[in-house]
């Protein structure tokens, strides 16, 4: 979809990108003079101009793009840097990154499953990261990049992905668990588990030391990140609907992983779930 993109330039809009498709400049090396549609020879400079660096970009830099296209346009960036994107989500005590802490961290790159612990191997997390030039999240700009940022005491300047803003262009609202819904995705075991129980996992994991506990928050955690790849996807797909790329530029949605590497223990759920509803009723 990259190089059928003009929305990057200075001036092209979603309506002059559309003008330029339906007269036929549906990608880079259309765009010639004489063209099918009257610009000035200013205009006309800058989308050569642009045109140009994007080539110089195209194969290594996707951080240009993603400085120059609206936050709800990053979806474009997908299938062109796929090979080097990784999906990403973290668990916290809290919501406050001055105040709590990372717990746990899942990436996903399409094929392996990476996960780090608090206590355990949470420094390896920016020395794989660093592998990757593009991150997808969902609502990673507001809470997991500057949480990240903050525990590590360092920027992490990658083209970023966030899919909170891509969906909530296409009329999907509510945080991830509610989006993955609202496209048919279902968790399994893990239905009815959220940000909040993962706390609460934590917790217990913490207090008691049962593994079960820590496997179970990084059975949700994992989960994350696995189902980011396909809302991806799901929200590319859609995204590209009203374009003239429906049908030639559709991606088949991607398989789960065979295995993944932890499962959720309903005892435990169910067992943190009747000590919580204890705790609200005492108080």
């Amino acid at each position: 979809m990259l190089t059928h993109t003009f929305r990057h330039i200075p001036g092209i809009g979603l309506k002059s990108e559309k003008r330029f498709w339906e007269a036929g400049l549906t990608s880079w090396e259309d765009f010639k003079e004489p063209g099918p549609i009257r610009l000035t020879p200013s205009k006309i400079s800058i989308i050569k101009k642009h045109l140009q660096e994007s080539q110089q970009h195209l194969n290594n830099n996707p951080l240009y793009f993603y400085d120059l296209l609206n936050v709800n346009q990053h979806w474009r960036l997908f299938p062109h840097f796929r090979h080097t994107t990784v999906f990403l989500d973290i668990e916290t005590t809290g919501l406050s990154e001055c105040q709590d802490q990372i717990t746990t961290i899942a990436t996903y790159d399409g094929s392996e499953i990476r996960y780090y612990i608090n206590g355990e191997n949470l420094e390896s997390f920016i020395e794989d990261v660093d592998r990757y030039d593009v991150l997808v999240s969902y609502n990673g700009k507001t809470f997991d990049i500057p949480f990240l940022e903050h525990s590590f005491a360092r920027k992490i300047n990658k083209a970023h992905i966030d899919l909170r803003y891509v969906l909530r262009n296409l009329g999907y609202r509510g945080g991830l668990k509610s989006c993955e819904k609202q496209l048919g995705l279902d968790r399994g075991n893990l239905n009815g588990v959220d940000g909040y129980f993962a706390v609460l996992l934590w917790q217990e994991y913490k207090s008691t030391g049962d593994r079960k506990a820590l496997e179970t928050l990084l059975a949700y955690n994992i989960e994350d990140v696995v189902n980011l790849e396909t809302l991806m996807v799901h929200a590319y797909n859609l995204s590209l609907r009203g374009t003239p790329f429906t049908d030639s530029l559709h991606l088949p949605c991607p398989p789960k992983p065979t295995s993944l590497p932890f499962t959720a223990d309903p005892n435990v759920i169910n067992r943190i779930k009747m000590k919580h509803n204890m705790q609200e009723h005492n108080h």
